[in-house]
């Protein structure tokens, strides 16, 4: 049997291979997209299932954590103070008598929402910033970057803290802190690829036609240079969450009654080697947590590497 390939795709568009066959009973078309090379390349990737499975289990924990909890997580016991893992606390309690393994679970969703919301707001900053710079060079790339110097010049932790101070403590400020530190990788990641990808054919095509410039960077410059920063988000999104421990360790993230991993370890410091539980939980999750999104971002970043296609 014959079969005839023919590949359809637009000025800036994903490929798409349609297969043709004259048989009588047979499928007449058969498409391949790119979008789904990559969707099989991510889930032929094992590491990258298992992170995909550990980031459901975060986000369905996240959802229905007044379901899963066994307990109201700021519920102070002074009766039940430090019990050992086992019987009604699964977990065992901490010093004031509140449940671990609620607090575990309501801890989620701090993650969940710091996490994807941080990353989310710097992607956004950077991706603005990246494509202004990258697309229009000369003046205004080196204005911009300039700019992203001075944000690289600080340590995250250390920028952080002087924006939440400044702020107060609570989630929102937190995820601000950490976006506004965060956005100069995402705008220097997306500014060298469409360095790359500004002078290919089918920008020129677009601006021949007298495509705007808005168009042209939305339409074209952008959907072909994303990849990189796709990968970076993945990977982010775990760094975010254990920054965002971090501060809360340190005393300056949410507020100390709140259920949160970092909190958590906090409170357990006066009590290792005495009662190890208080932070080995808390750690467990962070680390299985992170990993999910490391695995993930690796996945991603081998999917969508130009390389393998």
């Amino acid at each position: 049997m014959t079969e005839l390939t023919k590949s359809t795709a637009g000025a800036g568009e994903p490929a798409t291979q349609t297969v043709v066959s004259p048989t009588e009973g047979e499928p007449a078309i058969a498409r391949v997209t790119q979008w789904g090379e990559i969707r099989h390349r991510f889930l032929a990737n094992r590491l990258a299932v298992v992170g995909l499975l550990l980031v459901t289990v975060l986000f369905l924990t996240a959802i229905f954590a007044p379901l899963i909890a066994p307990a109201d997580p700021y519920h102070q016991d002074l009766n039940s103070t430090l019990q050992s893992p086992g019987g009604a606390h699964w977990l065992g309690t901490d010093a004031l008598g509140r449940d671990q393994f609620s607090r575990i679970i309501f801890g989620t969703r701090i993650a969940v929402e710091v996490g994807l919301a941080s990353i989310f707001l710097a992607c956004f900053i950077g991706i603005i910033v990246g494509a202004l710079a990258g697309y229009f060079g000369k003046a205004t790339d080196s204005v911009l970057m300039r700019i992203a110097d001075v944000f690289f010049a600080f340590p995250l932790l250390i920028g952080a803290i002087v924006i939440i101070i400044a702020m107060g403590r609570g989630v929102m400020p937190v995820i601000i802190s950490l976006a506004v530190f965060s956005w100069p990788t995402v705008s220097r990641l997306l500014r060298s690829s469409i360095l790359s990808v500004r002078e290919a054919d089918y920008v020129l095509a677009a601006r021949a036609l007298g495509a705007s410039t808005s168009r042209i960077i939305i339409r074209h410059i952008i959907p072909n240079s994303i990849a990189a920063v796709m990968a970076y988000a993945a990977f982010s999104v775990g760094g975010a969450i254990v920054a965002e421990a971090s501060l809360s360790f340190l005393g300056v993230g949410v507020s100390p009654e709140v259920p949160e991993w970092g909190n958590m370890l906090a409170s357990a410091k006066d009590f290792l080697g005495v009662k190890d539980y208080l932070w080995v939980y808390p750690s467990v999750a962070i680390v299985l947590t992170v990993l999910g999104f490391v695995f993930v971002g690796d996945g991603l970043r081998d999917a969508l590497d130009p390389k393998l296609r």
